[in-house]
């Protein structure tokens, strides 16, 4: 299905599989991350709750990345609370592909930018398919999963904060709806607000961080084990 044209502000996702340079080393294993994104991207993003939303959700995918942005279809979107049911719907909708892929044992990077966007289907023919995206909300997005700071790790979402007095941010921050009350900043990064989309309620989230940070510290307990391992093995030699 074609995407019809865009242009004017909105939120902008850029969402990718985690990982993936590696998985290419498997042709099985990079075909089937492949095949999963792109049917979880349109079983979620075809489903008749989006379809109908006047915030509906659209999206681009191509290798393994996709881009995602809100339709704000009839919203005043330069009121900041109707930005914030734009941006809620939009978490929503990451949430639902970020866990079934995580149930496929795939992990994604997600970052959320809010700026001007425009999308234009060209001419097309046989051979060649040619479509144009721009705008800073694009970029921004674009940017940050790939060279932000701090760097995303595996299964993050977060929203970029460009403009630190926005009225925005005051809401979400201000916000126990869901998924909002599962939304926060990291004390330690002041340009960004984080979505845990993978726990139930705000009362998990220290909970899911120690946990998460045990493993990926595990990982590295696990190099320096075998790092000594070798190296006292190669002394015995000697």
């Amino acid at each position: 299905m074609p995407i019809d044209d865009y242009h004017g502000e909105t939120f902008v996702a850029f969402v990718d599989i985690s990982g993936f340079k590696a998985l290419m080393k498997n042709r099985e294993d990079a075909y089937k991350a492949l095949s999963r994104f792109y049917q979880i991207g349109y079983d979620v993003l075809g489903s008749e709750t989006n379809r109908i939303n006047p915030n509906r959700v659209d999206g681009i995918f191509i290798s393994d990345c996709g881009v995602l942005f809100s339709r704000c279809n009839g919203q005043d979107i330069e009121n900041p609370r109707n930005q914030v049911i734009a941006l809620g719907h939009l978490l929503e909708i990451i949430e639902s592909i970020s866990k079934r892929m995580i149930a496929d044992n795939f992990m994604l990077t997600a970052s959320i930018s809010f700026g001007q966007f425009d999308y234009h289907e060209r001419a097309n023919f046989v051979g060649i398919e040619k479509n144009l995206m721009l705008g800073n909300a694009y970029l921004e997005a674009y940017l940050d999963n790939e060279v932000g700071k701090p760097k995303l790790e595996p299964g993050q979402c977060r929203i970029v904060n460009h403009n630190q007095d926005n009225n925005l941010f005051t809401l979400v921050e201000a916000s126990d709806a869901p998924p909002f009350n599962r939304v926060v900043k990291n004390q330690r990064d002041s340009k960004h607000l984080y979505f845990y989309w993978m726990v139930p309620s705000e009362n998990e989230i220290d909970n899911f961080t120690q946990n998460y940070k045990d493993a990926y510290n595990q990982k590295y307990s696990g190099m320096l084990k075998a790092l000594r391992m070798f190296a006292n093995n190669n002394d015995v030699i000697r």
